[in-house]
């Protein structure tokens, strides 16, 4: 499986879940697969996805899902310990780890060589973390949001990419629906 495939089976779980979806390839995948309202896509900051998830989460009630990538966790590494430190029970990080920057060549990143992001979200003090083969990725979900504990999930999958159309909506709108879903889940 690769990272477009774990998507396509995990829409249909996380339809009107707050989704904060990676940069790049991932985002284009979400919106071409099942494009929603409580689905905000990075349009230009590697790395943040994990971050701005995390302060959703702590603004607001509603479960709130990141859909991220080793290589953008990597970007940002001081995200994890932020996470293990600013505790929210209703955020789940969905790290798919390709062991590669799937969205710029497939260049291999360290989580595809010696560097464990399971291990790292650990030592950075992160308390619910699982690891999971990528067809297990839907139910391991589930069970998180589910559930009512802060989880950190790494999904390991194979790299690779489709051929995907470019999000052409403006920033501005997938800012302002997002933003009005978000209040409408908080009413």
């Amino acid at each position: 499986m690769i990272r477009s495939d774990i998507i396509k089976e995990l829409a249909s779980t996380i339809k009107d879940t707050l989704t904060i979806c990676n940069i790049g390839l991932p985002s284009q995948e979400m919106h071409m697969i099942d494009d929603q309202p409580s689905n905000f896509y990075m349009l230009g900051t590697m790395g943040l996805a994990s971050s701005i998830g995390l302060g959703l989460a702590l603004a607001q009630k509603s479960k709130v899902l990141v859909i991220d990538g080793d290589g953008s966790v990597l970007t940002n590494l001081g995200t994890l310990p932020t996470i293990a430190n600013n505790v929210a029970d209703n955020y789940v990080l969905l790290i798919i780890d390709n062991g590669s920057y799937g969205s710029t060549g497939d260049q291999p990143t360290y989580a595809g060589k010696k560097t464990s992001l399971t291990a790292v979200a650990q030592a950075c003090g992160c308390e619910n973390v699982i690891e999971c083969k990528a067809e297990d990725t839907v139910q391991v979900v589930k069970d998180a949001l589910a559930g009512d504990k802060m989880t950190v999930i790494v999904s390991k999958c194979e790299s690779g990419n489709i051929k995907v159309p470019v999000i052409t909506m403006d920033p501005v709108v997938i800012r302002d629906r997002f933003m009005k879903t978000v209040a409408a889940q908080n009413a």
